[in-house]
């Protein structure tokens, strides 16, 4: 498995990683325990060793989940990130963010023993503006930034990914898929089951969802030119964008895991990434990458 190394203090990780939430939180029309379970383990066996989760996924259980799939022998081959923040109430419903001090020491504060074992060893953020990335490592190393960036989301070049690189802060792009969208799972919102947080999505409602299915028309071409699929196409751009990016792909099946390692092998000429750049500029995909409620947690304004 190639190798990249996220910030200055040499954290090391696998090219590309793995996302967890899909498999207990967001989604909803049968993951499947088991499967789950299996591709988790597939994925550390393959040589992924950047495991992402948090908190809220669940909330709870998808931690407890790689903590069940970790143990006996996993868990010293993997790098585990997992994220707070938000507020969750005693029936596990989010109802908004929670970076107070004492909410912070409550899952910190547990944590120092392992700090000092050198089991918890680098910090990282997400969804953070430039000003809050400043603020935060000035105060401590920051190594990574975690936001969304893909073929269709690409705000993150204006500003937050340039002052990582000015402050040698590692980049790792969720969703680099859009929500499977780039991945050729071109459905409308309402296509999704009730529960899954997809039918929110603006762009792939309306107007929004057509637009958007134009651009993807043009991925699809260039993966099938070149005998790849549009999820290793799209995770290959990303990849290309520079050695300090690991993205984190989510997939709750096996046979997704495979295709999407396969991206690492993808090579594309000088002239298929100037039309990929060309089709997928700044500002191209239609609609905002989340609904109004979304956006309200965000650290960042919408496009930047």
């Amino acid at each position: 498995m190639q190798q990249r190394t996220l910030g200055q203090q040499g954290l090391e990780v696998s090219a590309l990683g793995l996302g967890c939430m899909g498999m207990t939180f967001a989604y909803s029309g049968g993951a499947d325990p088991a499967e789950c379970e299996a591709t988790l383990l597939e994925a550390v066996d393959r040589g992924v060793t950047l495991i992402d989760t948090a908190e809220v996924y669940g909330p709870y259980s998808n931690e407890q989940l790689l903590g069940r799939c970790l143990a006996g022998g996993r868990r010293d081959r993997v790098v585990l990130a997992t994220k707070f923040g938000f507020k969750i109430d005693a029936e596990g419903r989010i109802t908004g963010v929670d970076s107070r001090p004492e909410h912070i020491r409550a899952v910190v504060g547990a944590m120092a023993g392992l700090v000092q074992a050198g089991k918890v060893r680098h910090l990282g953020l997400s969804e953070a503006s430039t000003a809050t990335l400043r603020r935060a490592h000035a105060v401590h190393p920051i190594s990574a930034l975690q936001s969304e960036y893909s073929l269709w989301e690409r705000g993150v070049e204006r500003e937050v990914l340039p002052a990582c690189r000015e402050l040698g802060v590692g980049f790792v792009p969720y969703s680099p898929l859009g929500r499977g969208f780039l991945a050729g799972q071109a459905l409308r919102a309402e296509e999704f089951p009730e529960g899954d947080y997809r039918r929110n999505q603006p762009r792939l409602q309306g107007e929004h969802f057509d637009a958007n299915r134009r651009l993807l028309a043009a991925l699809e071409a260039l993966a099938d030119r070149v005998r790849a699929t549009p999820a290793q196409v799209a995770l290959a751009w990303l990849l290309a964008q520079g050695s300090d990016l690991v993205p984190i792909f989510g997939t709750t099946h096996r046979v997704r895991l495979r295709e999407n390692l396969g991206a690492l092998d993808i090579q594309l000429t000088a002239s298929d990434w100037s039309g990929l750049e060309k089709v997928f500029a700044p500002g191209s995909a239609s609609g905002e990458r989340y609904g109004a409620a979304g956006l309200a947690m965000l650290d960042r304004a919408p496009g930047r």
